[in-house]
């Protein structure tokens, strides 16, 4: 069960072990674009690709999908980025459900922990496998992997590298359950549990008044998407990339310089954001020396 590439790379990683996929749950078809073509889910374009059944119910209540669903007759079901399941979905195989999470649980339970967890500045983060239950993302934990994240890694750089190491584990949890060679360990418990709810625009306007460090992580949790924003004279400015420079600004947080063609640097509360890879409202992305040889500031 899921719906884009990160999940493609789990079905893959499964198939290529020789497991025995007996069906695919993904979103149903969206009309998308300017031309409102059809768009399938990658998960639904590679199931097709290798020939396994698809599943794509609006509601996963409906007794027609649950009874279809009931007669595949899984052992086991894999959720890799996909929507919230009903008990009566994520209870029905004799093995139980199971969940491939973006982070290290119990932190960063939610729906961007990929982001937050860049934005938070942190060092570290992984992957963690774990059997569904009521709570989103409570369920005891059956294996976790981890990595280092880079002091200018994107969310988007993040999120290929915890893709491939994701469904590495995913096997090797599969494998396991399947031979009964595991031992479920129940979340540990914290005071200081970080979460990760998902991200709405309003959450990726830059505030200025912050500092050079809190700011460039914003920009990199945010990227490539949603992607963290500013206002330049009165339109939106995208910041794909950009890099913090410790100088005392000299001017109000906000404030901008620029000399025309090399560098358009913010000033934060302390010190400054230059600016490297953008999109300006109704124009393609672009690096800073190519957007500054076309606009006056």
């Amino acid at each position: 069960m899921g719906t884009p590439d990160f999940a493609v790379a789990s079905l893959d990683a499964l198939v290529q072990a020789k497991f025995d996929i007996v069906a695919v749950v993904t979103a149903p078809d969206k009309p998308a674009g300017r031309g409102q073509k059809i768009n399938e889910s990658a998960v639904k374009k590679y199931a097709v690709e290798k020939s396994i059944p698809v599943l794509q119910p609006e509601k996963l209540k409906n007794p027609e999908f649950l009874a279809e669903l009931k007669s595949f007759q899984a052992d086991l079901q894999v959720v890799v980025a996909f929507r919230m399941l009903p008990e009566v979905v994520w209870n029905m195989p004799t093995k139980g459900t199971i969940n491939l999470h973006g982070s290290l649980l119990p932190q960063y339970r939610g729906a961007a922990p990929i982001n937050h967890a860049i934005i938070n500045g942190e060092k570290e983060s992984g992957v963690t496998t774990f059997f569904l239950t009521h709570e989103i993302d409570t369920g005891d934990i059956i294996l976790s992997d981890h990595t280092p994240i880079g002091d200018d890694e994107t969310a988007g750089e993040l999120h290929d590298k915890l893709m491939v190491i994701g469904a590495n584990l995913l096997v090797k949890t599969v494998t396991a359950i399947a031979n009964g060679d595991f031992i479920e360990q129940p979340q540990p418990q914290s005071d200081e549990l970080k979460h990760a709810p998902k991200i709405f625009k309003e959450d990726c306007k830059i505030d200025w008044n912050n500092s050079s460090a809190k700011i460039h992580n914003l920009i990199r949790g945010l990227s490539p998407y949603p992607t963290a924003f500013t206002l330049l004279n009165d339109k939106t400015l995208k910041i794909f990339k950009a890099e913090p420079e410790d100088k005392v600004p000299g001017i109000a947080a906000g404030g901008f310089l620029t000399d025309g063609k090399t560098y358009l640097k913010f000033a934060t509360k302390d010190g400054f954001i230059k600016l490297l890879d953008i999109q300006f409202e109704g124009k393609k992305r672009m690096l800073i020396e190519d957007f500054l040889r076309g606009m006056r500031l």
